[in-house]
């Protein structure tokens, strides 16, 4: 794991963690704004991941890949920041596979939240296999956002 323009190395650990999955798909960025609410309203720490679409080590041989994975992190830290400034924000960079990554983050969390769809797969399923996966094997309750369903 590798913190990333976190306010702090670990969240504070008197309080209570969100955690939400980003890989920068409209969903995914859906999520990360009811993620953001629900860490204020509840005065949580909300924990932003982000798994790479490879791992390190091959990362590292694909010109900009590195640089590309971080901006992910960065645009959701600063969208999260600018929704609720008053939140505390860290983020985190995991190795595939993604559910497991989201699997391991949601131990001691309050709350795993997710889009309901990411960047891969079938576009025709109402639920993509990460979110599937989380739903059925995270240590804490699962909120999975639709497309479009926080649009007022």
């Amino acid at each position: 794991m590798s913190p990333m323009n976190s306010d702090s190395d670990q969240p504070n650990p008197g309080r209570g963690r969100v955690v939400v999955g980003v890989d920068g798909s409209p969903p995914s960025m859906e999520a990360l704004n009811w993620a953001a609410t629900q860490a204020r309203l509840s005065d949580a720490v909300l924990e932003i991941v982000h798994t790479r679409f490879v791992r390190k080590v091959a990362s590292e041989l694909i010109h900009g890949a590195e640089e590309e994975e971080a901006s992910i992190l960065n645009r959701a830290i600063a969208q999260a920041r600018e929704m609720e400034p008053a939140i505390e924000v860290v983020g985190r960079i995991e190795d595939p596979p993604t559910a497991k990554s989201l699997i391991d983050a949601s131990r001691g969390a309050r709350l795993l939240v997710l889009g309901s769809r990411g960047l891969g797969g079938f576009k025709e399923l109402a639920l993509g296999s990460v979110s599937h996966q989380c739903a059925n094997y995270a240590h804490c309750p699962v909120v999975i956002i639709r497309s479009g369903s926080t649009e007022n």
